[in-house]
């Protein structure tokens, strides 16, 4: 598989995550912080695009043959430093980086409000992540 078809397929399985998300967004705060089925849903489902989104940078790291990261989070300043993604939506990945250690690590304790802050108001940054790349990659 060509580096390019890696992008267009890592691209394909984000996109298939958010459109799951999309369908929880009508789900209350107080239906997150009860229903642990739902909650374990949105959290696996929000952790899945965020671990492709980050398999998508190191992607594009690899392809452009670009420095490699020493850390997740640092796949994302590479991005801006190469000027494939801006400077405010590699803090916005970053702190995506970062929310997803948290579930990976601290399951049980994950506060429903951010989950549902990051469901309602964040998926976005990942769409902007998936634009950007797209317009400096295809």
């Amino acid at each position: 598989m060509t580096g390019i078809e890696v992008i267009e397929k890592g691209k394909s399985k984000v996109r298939k995550y958010l459109d799951i998300l999309e369908d929880y967004k009508d789900a209350k705060a107080e239906s997150l912080e009860q229903d642990m089925t739902l909650r374990g849903a949105v959290e696996r489902y929000f952790y899945l695009a965020a671990q492709g989104t980050i398999d998508l940078a190191e992607a594009i790291i690899s392809y452009k043959e670009l420095r490699r990261p020493a850390t997740l989070s640092e796949s994302f300043e590479i991005l801006h430093s190469d000027k494939i993604i801006s400077k405010e939506l590699e803090e916005k990945m970053i702190k995506m980086t970062g929310f997803r250690n948290r579930i990976t690590h601290d399951y049980g304790d994950i506060d429903h409000l951010v989950l549902y802050d990051i469901l309602n108001d964040h998926l976005q940054d990942i769409e902007d992540f998936l634009a950007m790349i797209s317009n400096k990659i295809d």
